[in-house]
């Protein structure tokens, strides 16, 4: 890694791990190219991670940092082509699976937002993702659960923070509200359409949890 690179996801104690002690948030077993989302606000995108991985936070860990002390609930949830397609349209980004996994967090029994995983391919490996949402559609907290790639193209983690209570819109863009990163363009291009795809699906599904059921189309599992 060249001198006076950190990796993006730690600070100079190291990588970012939950606080000893607390275990309240359940992990589950990653599934098999799975994309997934949680409703209303939040999505999972998941992929099997190969022997050699850089695994840097577990799931578990990742939750228990956006939402320490906090219950999370998991629902499952299919979106109709016209939810797809909104969330693709609004993002610019393509969305191929109607497969919605929610993971909500309730904290002080106040709903208090949700978390995304997004596995996606950098250049040739993959890297996964965690943002948090709140319920206005703010990002609250950006993680790197893993990276496949070598390290020196993961940026400083002064960078990721720049995704911090940006919203859906046509400024949150590389070269907009979001700088370039020189050295790791491929890996800021893939975190930006990642967050914005988070950010449209999150929409879509609040949009849905706010309609009557009747009129939301898509079905829930819970």
């Amino acid at each position: 890694m060249p001198e006076g690179r950190k990796p993006g996801w730690r600070d100079s104690r190291g990588p970012r791990t939950a606080p000893a002690g607390r275990h309240r948030v359940p992990g589950w077993h990653i599934a098999a190219r799975t994309v997934a989302l949680t409703v209303p606000f939040a999505l999972i995108l998941i992929a099997p991670q190969p022997a050699g991985a850089k695994v840097f936070l577990t799931r578990t860990e990742a939750l228990e940092l956006a939402f320490p002390d906090c219950s999370v609930v998991r629902k499952t949830r299919y979106l109709t082509d016209d939810q797809r397609q909104r969330a693709t349209e609004a993002s610019g980004v393509e969305i191929d699976s109607r497969l919605v996994v929610q993971y909500t967090a309730v904290c002080n029994g106040e709903p208090a937002g949700a978390a995304y995983f997004d596995a996606h391919r950098v250049r040739t490996l993959a890297e996964t993702l965690m943002v948090a949402v709140d319920a206005e559609g703010r990002v609250t907290r950006l993680e790197v659960l893993s990276f496949l790639e070598p390290e020196e193209y993961i940026p400083r983690r002064t960078w990721y923070d720049q995704f911090l209570k940006q919203r859906l819109d046509s400024r949150l863009r590389l070269k907009r509200s979001i700088h370039a990163v020189t050295g790791a363009t491929l890996t800021a291009r893939a975190t930006t359409d990642a967050v914005r795809r988070i950010l449209a699906l999150d929409q879509v599904l609040r949009k849905a949890a706010a309609q009557p059921a009747a009129a939301q189309g898509g079905r829930l599992v819970p």
